[in-house]
């Protein structure tokens, strides 16, 4: 086992994997950029290294400012979370290269499932449901007007290198075909370096439901159940669930099954995630695999009694996975609590937080790095906590989740608490009603005047 672990990460993240580290008889490392002095994973961890000024540029993503850090340290892994370094390839092989674990995918499973039309083919020879489209990348306009004839309007481009929605042009007729491929590929050059496209067909009324997976060196793998992420705004997740409201058994059983198949063609090790968008009659069709820990993995461990961290450091050291398949028997909702303003279209509100309270209780628990005094950067994801009720059923989560929400109480900057309250009280929310598509038509209640 390691006997100290350096985490290549910030805020809740980190702070969430030193916990573990401690109750592992691990010792960890922080590294922190000169914005973050007063955040709590510098304040818990055994060791904080600064590596650098705000810019993420020059201190989170700066792979030999971090890999210095775990050399001064005697660090023997590095656990990169999520975001920043997570799914890259080079950080990866550099650890390697300094014979540092690093407690994820190895460089050639980053680059084989972050290339998103490399692991559409690699998928298609495991033989998991994939949506009809290319089978690689898109070499011309003139092949893009033949595979879409081919797969049907509507489609979807996609950047191969994509993420985040960037890239993305759904396409309902011809006409329209030119002007998105163009934008697409300006987009995607610009945000990534990397204008591939590859073409889907276009599910309607989708639901985007992900199955966590852990694999180990042997090869074998495990799945334990779904999140339903579904509701979105571009592209980013808002709260979670599991069980998904939308799942029958034999969809999970199927689902769970093409997921660990997934993972054992290619020889996964560690904890990932492979997502898949499920149409309205069930049918589902891989999308993606994530080569690292998801910001809502706490759902999938409240309803197993599983802590993913611990097992993610397990596999890195060596040890093999039980095998088992797990299946969830509580119900968890995490809602993410962002600094930003839902009634001036979610605008980022960094400054300081003035008066904090939080939500406590049986079934509450609350991931986060903010207190009362603290200052949150403008350099970051606005993401500031992650709120999660979980009970026996679906209508107490739900019940559980408006009471905490109504305890949650922050000053000082904005949020997205009354987003998540008002969610609460939606009927279709309410009824498990509800697609990707939902927060394009669900419009919030303007704010009550209290004066």
């Amino acid at each position: 086992m390691f006997k100290k672990i350096l985490i290549a990460n910030r805020g809740e993240i980190a702070l969430r994997v030193i916990r573990t580290c401690k109750e592992m008889g691990i010792k960890s490392v922080a590294v922190y950029s000169k914005a973050d002095e007063e955040s709590l994973h510098v304040k818990f961890a055994d060791e904080a290294v600064c590596i650098g000024p705000a810019a993420s540029s020059e201190s989170y993503l700066k792979m030999s400012s971090i890999i210095a850090a775990a050399e001064i340290t005697n660090a023997d892994a590095i656990h990169p979370g999520y975001g920043f370094l997570s799914e890259n390839a080079k950080f990866s092989k550099i650890c390697e290269e300094h014979n540092i674990k690093f407690i994820g995918a190895s460089p050639e499973m980053i680059d084989r499932m972050g290339d998103k039309a490399n692991a559409k083919s690699t998928m298609i020879a495991a033989g998991v449901p994939c949506v009809p489209g290319s089978e690689g990348v898109i070499e011309t306009f003139e092949d893009c007007i033949k595979v879409a004839k081919e797969t049907g309007y509507p489609v979807m481009l996609k950047a191969s290198a994509g993420g985040g929605g960037k890239g993305m042009r759904a396409v309902w007729k011809e006409e329209d075909l030119q002007d998105a491929w163009e934008s697409a590929r300006q987009e995607s050059k610009a945000a990534f370096g990397n204008d591939d496209m590859y073409m889907e067909k276009l599910i309607e009324e989708p639901r985007h439901i992900e199955i966590q997976i852990v694999g180990d060196s042997t090869g074998r793998a495990c799945h334990l159940s779904e999140r339903d992420c579904s509701i979105q705004r571009r592209h980013q997740k808002l709260t979670e669930e599991t069980p998904s409201p939308f799942m029958t058994d034999k969809l999970r059983k199927d689902m769970g099954e093409a997921a660990v198949k997934a993972a054992e063609y290619i020889k996964y090790e560690g904890a990932g995630t492979v997502e898949f968008l499920v149409d309205k009659h069930r049918n589902f069709y891989f999308m993606e695999m994530n080569t690292r820990i998801q910001v809502e993995h706490p759902i999938t461990e409240q309803v197993i009694d599983f802590d993913l961290i611990r097992e993610q450091i397990k596999v890195a050291a060596g040890i093999p996975i039980s095998g088992k398949n797990y299946l969830p028997n509580l119900h968890s909702i995490e809602c993410r609590i962002n600094a930003e303003d839902p009634y001036n279209d979610f605008r980022p509100s960094p400054g300081k937080i003035t008066v904090l309270h939080s939500p406590g209780g049986h079934g509450i628990r609350l991931d986060t790095h903010v207190y009362a005094g603290y200052s949150i950067p403008p350099n970051y994801d606005s993401m500031i906590a992650k709120l999660i009720t979980t009970a026996q059923t679906r209508e107490e989560a739900i019940n559980k989740m408006r009471r905490a929400l109504d305890e949650f109480h922050i000053e000082g900057i904005k949020t997205t608490i009354p987003f998540h309250r008002q969610l609460m009280d939606n009927p279709d929310y309410i009824a498990g009603n509800y697609t990707t598509a939902f927060m394009d038509t669900w419009k919030m209640e303007e704010p009550v005047d209290e004066e």
